[in-house]
């Protein structure tokens, strides 16, 4: 008998948590913008109790994020929102430095602890290395390929419970540790303030050996070449494999992504999920991935997973445009008389509008 597999959502806001449990997420991962990696999330400390106390009354989970790479006066700030956390039973705090592990265990003892892919989790070895030091969850590096995944959970404690990534932005750097926005913007991506380098476009120059100090462009098109920017993440196609194999939670990318985006994807996984486990024989994950693409989001790759030498996972052109599709609105009140729609784009008499529901396929 398969067990339970958890959905996990981002939540980049209070408002983005009660969609991503509406359309089906079993849990949703948030933190403040201090301490996570994520600077511009709208969520302080009463947002965190909102969400927490709000899933928990709906059965729901919650894990906040203190997954930055902290400096000595980042600490303080750790130890305080620690206690609050540890008051108000938020379900797993996922962090990556050991020095704040440390903390969590003094100051947040009644949480589970979680350990970000930020720590590169790539072998058994370092899998067991931090059950040992108190962790219940590790969250897997995007690099590994699904047989690399197969044999951390075989080797680990069987307590020891693992997540992965199946949809979202993929980075340039090693399991998402990058240090080009640093370097480049002087905003660092391990204390949560990316700029997103790798999606940038670059123009590339050659020197000429003979010819010291003249400068030959390699160009790829007119706009340049985005030779660090990488398509996005979807495993829509290897969800049964992934459930099959003892992962125990499947986690989607995208806190600062919007409403619509996190409605759609959670929506779509919720569904694969659902009905390969109520018909394994008869998945079909294309109906799936049509309701991904109608967002605008990069081009797909399925990354590492399937094949450890798979080189087409860049975007070379930056961006994915579905000019068919647009966000129309939101229903912000409902009734069975009257319901209140919040206008998110120009609409046209004739337009076709299409209604995400959540638990059930788009309708007309």
């Amino acid at each position: 008998m398969m067990k339970n597999v958890e959905l996990l959502a981002p939540a980049g806001s209070f408002e983005k948590a009660k969609i991503a449990f509406l359309y089906g997420a079993d849990a949703v991962y948030c933190g403040t913008a201090s301490l996570s990696l994520r600077s511009r999330a709208e969520v302080e400390d009463d947002d965190l109790e909102k969400t927490i106390k709000y899933a928990h009354e709906i059965g729901k989970k919650v894990y906040a994020a203190i997954n930055i790479y902290a400096l000595d006066e980042n600490y303080e700030e750790i130890k305080k929102q620690a206690r609050m956390l540890n008051d108000i039973r938020v379900d797993g705090i996922i962090l990556s430095d050991g020095g704040v592990l440390e903390i969590i265990k003094e100051e947040a003892p009644d949480v589970d602890i979680h350990i970000s892919t930020q720590a590169n989790v790539v072998s058994s070895h370092s899998a067991s290395f931090w059950a040992h030091n108190g962790a219940k969850r590790v969250i897997l590096a995007r690099e590994l390929h699904k047989e690399q995944i197969k044999d951390i959970i075989k080797n680990t404690p069987s307590e020891l419970e693992t997540e992965i990534f199946v949809h979202g932005a993929l980075c340039f750097g090693y399991s998402g540790r990058c240090f080009l926005s640093d370097f480049l913007a002087s905003r660092s991506a391990n204390l949560g303030d990316c700029a997103q380098s790798c999606r940038w476009a670059y123009n590339l120059y050659a020197e000429e050996k003979n010819n010291p100090g003249n400068l030959m462009p390699i160009e790829y098109d007119k706009t340049g070449t985005y030779i660090f920017s990488s398509k996005d993440l979807c495993l829509l196609k290897e969800i049964p494999e992934i459930i099959e194999m003892g992962v125990d939670s499947l986690k989607i990318e995208g806190r600062l992504k919007t409403e619509y985006y996190l409605a759609s994807v959670v929506s779509a996984y919720r569904n694969a999920i659902d009905d390969y486990l109520a018909s394994p024989n008869t998945y079909d994950y294309t109906k799936y991935l049509k309701e991904i693409e109608k967002v605008k989001t990069r081009s797909l790759t399925d990354f590492y997973f399937n094949d450890r030498n798979n080189k087409d996972f860049q975007e070379f052109e930056g961006k994915q445009y579905n000019p068919n599709f647009e966000f129309g609105g939101k229903v912000i009140e409902y009734t069975e008389n009257k319901s209140i729609i919040e206008i998110k784009n120009k609409l046209f008499v004739g337009d076709e509008l299409e209604i995400l529901i959540p638990r059930k396929n788009r309708s007309i």
